[in-house]
């Protein structure tokens, strides 16, 4: 680790020179490219540079302990060392975890796709509450939320909706929500009173820029369409809807949320461009680590990965074993104690694997 540590700090040595060299600022291309990755090796190095310091207070610390002769300034020096080497200890967990391979989607913007499963208009009104739940998440992180589109039932369901979700790091807290999430609870309509278990799938893609893939207009079938559904009269009475086919793949896009057909095409060519950015990243992770699995899952819609049992009150997560009996809070967007717990288990992995190699 101090290799990779001393090479970091070089590097950033380097570019420090470069980012202010006149003649490499007359390129702006290059020269912004310099700096974000002066500003990544920053984080890093600064560390490295607290920990080295606090190193050196250690050692100086044990000098005094060997050789001072004052029992007072012993005492203070031995109190101190106590503290440095738990301050060490921390800085070293820290440099850990600023050393794993980062996920090069974490700071995007997101798109959710929520459809529901078994349980038929149930299905569909939970879909609704998970829709919310994420809605008011963003809310408490100051976060845009804008839909794409929206396939409704009559009391209140959705049958699919898509939505974006824009702020910093939405990606990367957002990510291990892919899957099925699966509800326990006496529908509305259940005289009885009998419990009944219904799903939704959840897919969560990283908003995907231009440089990242690129599509042949060849390759695409655009259709126009009258809007339905919710959304005023202005919207149902044009062809504004717009419907994107990928021929290779077979990927399908519908957007009817603007009144402006080109607003519409815009908005289903970044989700198109999303799901098979997608599409071809689940390939390659299955292609090269069947058997390293991480335990948080694999963002595999078909794998089931929470469950809200109403009658109890709990929220499971089934991928690191977590129950928390606060169903209320978490519907009404706070999830960040189960994200949290996500993101730990998910570097332990790591970790471990970075260990092992």
């Amino acid at each position: 680790m101090l290799g990779r540590l001393n090479f970091i700090e070089n590097k950033y040595e380097e570019l420090s020179i470069k980012i202010s060299d006149p003649a490499i600022m007359q390129d702006q291309k290059e020269w912004q490219k310099l700096c974000k990755e002066h500003a990544e090796l920053e984080i890093i190095t600064l560390k490295y540079r607290e920990y080295k310091k606090v190193e050196e207070d250690i050692e100086a610390d044990k000098e005094i302990i060997k050789e001072e002769t004052d029992k007072e300034l012993k005492d203070m020096a031995q109190e101190e060392l106590k503290e440095l080497i738990k301050e060490k200890e921390d800085l070293d967990q820290e440099l850990k975890l600023l050393l794993l391979p980062k996920d090069p989607n974490d700071e995007k913007n997101v798109f959710i796709e929520i459809r529901a499963g078994a349980g038929g208009e149930e299905a569909a009104l939970f879909a609704a509450n998970l829709c919310r739940m994420y809605t008011r998440y963003a809310e408490r992180k100051n976060w845009k939320v804008e839909t794409i589109s929206v396939n409704a039932t009559d009391i209140g369901g959705f049958k699919e909706i898509v939505f974006m979700i824009k702020g910093k790091g939405a990606y990367s807290r957002l990510k291990y929500e892919s899957g099925v999430h699966r509800v326990q609870r006496v529908p509305d309509t259940e005289s009885s009173g009998r419990i009944h278990t219904s799903t939704a799938t959840v897919a969560v893609l990283p908003e995907v820029e231009d440089v990242d893939i690129v599509i042949n207009q060849n390759d695409l079938r655009i259709d126009v369409f009258r809007a339905s559904g919710h959304g005023g009269q202005c919207v149902n009475t044009t062809d504004s809807a717009v419907r994107i086919t990928h021929l290779p793949t077979g990927i399908v896009v519908s957007c009817q949320d603007e009144k402006s057909q080109l607003k519409n095409k815009e908005k289903a060519m970044k989700v198109l461009k999303a799901r098979i950015y997608e599409k071809a990243e689940s390939e390659r992770r299955e292609s090269i680590a069947e058997d390293r699995k991480s335990q948080v899952g694999t963002g595999d819609r078909s794998e089931r990965i929470r469950t809200y049992n109403y009658p109890q009150g709990r929220v499971t997560d089934h991928r690191i074993g977590l129950t928390l009996y606060k169903l209320e809070y978490i519907l009404d967007g706070d999830i960040d104690e189960i994200i949290g717990a996500l993101v730990t288990v998910d570097q332990s992995e790591k970790m471990k694997d970075l260990g092992n190699n």
